[in-house]
């Protein structure tokens, strides 16, 4: 039986685009050129700064390795809150439905420690779930077994009471060989179906 739900934040209930960024900074043209980039991964080097490394130190690497993409690095920096598009569609009504339902719930996200602050200050749904582990903050992202435990322990419950949702599926593999339940987020329909086959009301 689940008894509480951890969640994914990134595009399963913040609609996060670096694309958008990017351009606010540079253009759309350069937004494009950067992300699709053959020599460079952005998606990896923003995984660094998800595991806990500071903005300096990937940038130091950046400036050494690429230091023709610096610049784009730098607009993604300064625009990062046009990144937060908004609420992915559905989910957020699924959040505050378990909530008045007095599901307990959870954030489990990779995000660095640095941009954090803008999620909470944009986002009040945020405030409906009892704590959320930011990866930059614990120095250690999903799928690292690791980050789990930490949900796990701050959650206060069995792993096997906890469905994880999570939109990547190294992300929910992660968790479920922690002893979670995972949900591989797909979309909003398709999430409440798979919550209500595991009890919960929505």
């Amino acid at each position: 039986m689940v008894k509480g739900v951890i969640w994914d934040l990134g595009n399963v209930l913040i609609d996060w685009q670096p694309h958008a960024a990017v351009a606010a900074g540079l253009g759309e043209a350069e937004a494009t050129r950067f992300l699709a980039a053959d020599d460079f991964d952005f998606m990896a080097f923003n995984h660094t700064l998800d595991g806990g490394s500071t903005w300096a130190e990937g940038e130091a690497e950046l400036r050494r390795s690429h230091p023709h993409w610096v610049e784009h690095a730098a607009a993604y920096r300064a625009n990062f809150p046009a990144s937060l598009v908004g609420e992915v569609p559905g989910t957020v009504d699924i959040v505050r439905e378990l909530s008045a339902a007095g599901i307990p719930m959870w954030g489990l996200t990779n995000w660095p420690d640095e941009f954090w602050p803008h999620a909470p200050e944009r986002f009040e749904f945020l405030g409906l779930l009892d704590d959320v582990v930011v990866s930059g903050t614990e120095r250690v992202a999903k799928p690292d077994p690791a980050i789990y435990e930490i949900a796990v322990a701050r959650a206060g419950l069995p792993a096997s009471d906890l469905v994880f949702v999570d939109d990547k599926q190294a992300n929910v593999v992660g968790a479920i060989e922690s002893g979670l339940d995972g949900v591989l987020f797909t979309g909003a329909a398709d999430l409440r179906v798979a919550l209500r086959e595991r009890g919960l009301p929505v």
